[in-house]
């Protein structure tokens, strides 16, 4: 050991010079033989202030940890680490022991999201809630809208809560014909009373949530009545119109109207626009959980398919396993985060559901510029050219994020220029400007 530490110092010492000496070549480089004519010049030996240096650069590299190189597959190894744990998070569910170790990326260095979340704007209270939230909200909006509108709030309960959209149509339009015959023939009382035990009352209306608000809004309420034939002592109950209502069939008419024009209260997408200053990290996303659309047996797949990809990546595959993949891989993401970079650098972000059109995202662009009349085109990744308006985000490949590029039509802003006439120093609307945020 004391050999080999000697010749590494004799190395580094003839790699050290003293103050105006050339760097020599270390002493395992071959020399060039010199020539007979010369005699060989002696070499000087390194000064004391050499020595130290060479010494203390020796301390350094034994004391400096050595750098690990990651291979391609670490890489993507990385990657499926990143992505499942992601993916676990949204599931709502842990993963277990044996998933957990091979999701345990280091947590150093970690980046935040590129969006805090999906959020969506309820269209009764106008509050942006988060995605998690967004049912409760809707119920609770709708719940304090009973204080103003009762019969509006019912029917928003019908068609919002009940997911079977068939059963909500067959209940619906059962229960117009229930209000279109007292409508039609008031005198006659038997169209005044619905027994609760019908069967068609109960496969197509008792089972809807909301329903049996809605009959108390309208003016029904709940009767225990003699069943006609059977005697005073088999009674069952009914809702039963109540006697002020005679006098109000136009209003009857209006909420069968109502009820089968209305539909369900939908929380809009909030696409959370940003505007960020030029920046080298466009490219790089970082999706919370929220843009994730697996259960916890998909996640559990997905490793599984995740694993096996890198062995098999090389392998040929034929057209069909592609699209396959393709689809499986479109099927995963709810939404996407959509980044437009224009040609100033400026980047312009929206989140939007994974199946809009990319008409939708042209008219995002178009709504943020100064100048909304302006031609321009957007680039996918490779320069590729976002033509076809009607094609879906995940059916262009842009999920679950994607870094486009804006280009102005070449001719029009030819004209612009040889017009003279001044230009904004950004095409984006000041008030988009003026709160432009640096992307990190």
């Amino acid at each position: 050991m004391r050999k080999f530490f000697q010749e590494i110092k004799a190395d580094l010492k003839f790699r050290t010079a003293g103050p105006g000496q050339k760097l020599s070549e270390p002493s395992r480089v071959p020399k060039e033989k010199p020539k007979a004519e010369a005699a060989p010049k002696p070499r000087q030996g390194p000064t004391d202030e050499a020595q130290m240096a060479a010494a203390a650069a020796l301390a350094r590299m034994e004391l400096k940890p050595k750098v690990k190189v990651a291979s391609s597959q670490e890489a993507i190894k990385n990657q499926v680490r990143r992505e499942l744990m992601a993916e676990a998070a949204a599931s709502g569910k842990g993963l277990s022991a044996e998933e957990k170790d091979v999701t345990s990326p280091d947590q150093e260095g970690a980046a935040a999201p590129s969006v805090s979340g999906v959020y969506f704007i309820c269209p009764l209270t106008g509050a942006v809630v988060r995605k998690d939230q967004k049912e409760k909200h809707l119920r609770e909006a709708i719940q304090s809208y009973f204080s103003v509108d009762p019969v509006a709030a019912s029917i928003m309960e019908i068609h919002t809560f009940n997911k079977d959209h068939e059963k909500v149509r067959m209940g619906v339009e059962t229960m117009a014909k229930y209000l279109d015959n007292i409508y039609l023939h008031p005198e006659e009382e038997k169209y005044r009373k619905i027994k609760l035990q019908n069967k068609v009352f109960q496969e197509r209306i008792s089972c809807l949530d909301g329903i049996h608000r809605f009959f108390q809004a309208i003016g029904f309420e709940t009767k225990t009545l003699p069943v006609p034939g059977q005697g005073k002592q088999s009674k069952e109950e009914y809702y039963v119109l109540k006697e002020e209502m005679l006098t109000k069939l136009e209003d009857l008419k209006d909420y069968k109207e109502q009820l089968l024009s209305s539909k369900p209260v939908r929380a809009q997408l909030d696409r959370q626009l940003c505007v960020f200053k030029p920046s080298p990290e466009a490219a790089r996303f970082e999706l919370p959980d929220d843009f994730y659309n697996l259960t916890a047996e998909e996640i559990k797949r997905e490793q599984r398919l995740r694993t096996e990809a890198v062995e098999k990546a090389s392998m040929l595959r034929t057209r069909a396993m592609r699209e396959k993949e393709e689809q499986r891989e479109m099927r995963k993401y709810n939404y996407t985060l959509i980044r437009v970079r224009f040609p100033d650098g400026y980047i312009l972000q929206g989140t939007f559901y994974a199946r809009e059109s990319v008409s939708v995202l042209y008219n995002f662009v178009r709504e943020a510029l100064r100048d909304d009349w302006l031609p321009f085109e957007l680039l996918g990744p490779g320069g590729l050219k976002l033509t076809d308006e009607n094609l879906a985000f995940n059916e262009c490949g842009l999920v679950p994020s994607a870094l486009l590029t804006l280009a102005w039509d070449a001719a029009v802003m030819a004209d612009i220029q040889a017009s003279g006439e001044e230009q904004p120093a950004s095409p984006l609307k000041p008030e988009l400007l003026s709160r432009v945020q640096t992307l990190s």
